[in-house]
């Protein structure tokens, strides 16, 4: 018995340790080198989330080598365009791109104008790295677009079309020097945007159509179980038909529509079907009868893989979408800076023996669950600096957090870039579709 209750303690001692080392892992940060090895970027994350009221921050550092530059310099640029053809086809300057923004700074040597107080993620790296880093910063304004991707045909070769950003960081005599492959990064980033916090009202509505010689109307109505849903959620639609005409209703048949327009020189609008219900289960409907009955669908890309310009989530690699997030509109942005504009709605379709259909649409919201709340901007460690007064020995009273699980608690007279916490790099993944080769960008 002794021996079991001391076996015992030492697995609950082993489970607690493997349990602090867990909590205790390091913070993921990604890299990626210049063909000739002589700059690095480093950047926290690939996903920059819209918050509505405020855009995560576009922070990290380029590791550069002083004696390769000499008397050149080191620029960062963030792009956001929409690409509405083949790379292979741009011949003559003739480009199949709309720019929807772009922000350029100078990195190396700093700007004095330019410079602000360095994020926590910043100094530590700058901390690791040592005198050659250098930091960047961009903060992406309240009209820029989300990413989003149009599925290509399977035999498509080449970059998709769709809203992309890139970020490139490039050696250069001025910031308009076309970039040489050999000494520049090239980063495919992507902005997403997350559910809001307070989702609209339940989508319902209702429709009677009179026929003629009948002695009553036929009436539909249908209804959401709420307005937002998350990918991969079924969707519950509550189904009432009061059948007092004359007409036999033969069937009934659901679908969900994906509607994307693409706001270029003028707006297209492409629909597209993502689910799809049909049921005979209590049909025919006879005359003078009534139905109710809920059905269910879901939304999924695994079922519409083979389906050309269906609107997906940005890629990063081939495997980590989903089909595009409902575009959040606010009041104040233009169509035109949006690039594609993608909304759902389900729409219940009565299909009537010797007479028309009866239908009706149900807009709704289909995104993600939003993450756990974070600050604004990254707080910069001089926060902190001024936060622990060695005079009057008063500390801050809240330390704030980020996306990217940095230790929050520190000693009294240590700050965030005294932290020993380890710094885990990794490699940008490139994007690799069968049969194809990526370009530096699609990393």
């Amino acid at each position: 018995m002794a021996t079991n209750g001391n076996q015992q303690v030492t697995d609950a001692q082993e489970h607690e340790d493997q349990t602090k080392s867990a909590s205790k892992q390091g913070t993921r940060v990604f890299k990626k080198s210049s063909p000739n090895g002589k700059i690095t970027c480093y950047l926290g994350k690939r996903d920059f989330v819209d918050h509505i009221t405020h855009i995560d921050p576009i922070d990290g550092v380029v590791l550069i080598d002083p004696d390769y530059l000499k008397d050149r310099k080191v620029y960062a640029h963030v792009l956001a365009a929409f690409r509405y053809g083949r790379e292979d086809l741009d011949v003559l300057g003739l480009t199949f791109r709309k720019d929807l923004y772009l922000a350029s700074m100078q990195v190396y040597p700093a700007d004095a104008a330019q410079q602000r107080p360095p994020t926590r993620l910043q100094e530590r790296l700058i901390k690791k790295l040592g005198a050659n880093a250098y930091p960047f910063y961009f903060q992406l304004p309240s009209y820029a677009p989300a990413s989003v991707t149009l599925q290509p045909a399977p035999g498509d070769t080449g970059k998709p079309c769709g809203v992309d950003y890139e970020l490139k960081t490039y050696v250069g005599e001025t910031m308009e020097e076309k970039p040489h492959k050999r000494n520049s990064v090239r980063l495919a980033i992507r902005k997403v945007m997350y559910a809001p916090e307070h989702p609209g009202p339940q989508p319902s509505d209702d429709v009677t159509k009179d026929f003629m010689m009948s002695p009553g109307p036929l009436h539909l109505e249908a209804s959401l179980d709420k307005g937002m849903y998350y990918h991969g959620e079924s969707i519950a639609v509550n189904v009432q038909v009061t059948n007092n005409s004359n007409k036999t209703v033969k069937k009934i048949k659901i679908t969900v529509r994906q509607f994307a327009d693409i706001c270029l020189f003028s707006t297209a609008q492409y629909k597209c079907t993502v689910a799809e219900l049909e049921s005979e289960d209590g049909f025919p409907l006879a005359p003078c009868s009534t139905m109710s009955k809920v059905y269910y669908v879901t939304p999924l890309l695994a079922n519409n893989t083979d389906k050309r310009g269906l609107a997906l989530d940005g890629k990063l690699k081939h495997e980590d979408t989903n089909l595009a997030s409902s575009t959040i509109m606010n009041e104040s942005l233009q169509k035109e800076n949006l690039g594609i504009i993608v909304k759902y709605t389900v729409k219940v379709r009565l299909i009537v023996a010797y007479g028309s259909d009866v239908s009706v649409e149900l807009p709704f919201t289909l995104t993600h669950p939003k993450p756990p709340e974070s600050p604004p901007p990254s707080r910069p460690v001089s926060v902190a600096l001024h936060a622990v007064n060695p005079d009057s020995n008063q500390h801050a009273a809240a330390v704030d957090t980020n996306l990217i699980e940095l230790d929050a608690t520190f000693e009294e007279g240590q700050v965030y870039a005294d932290q020993n916490d380890d710094i885990i790099f990794e490699d940008f993944a490139r994007l690799r579709l069968q049969g194809t080769e990526c370009d530096d960008a699609d990393a």
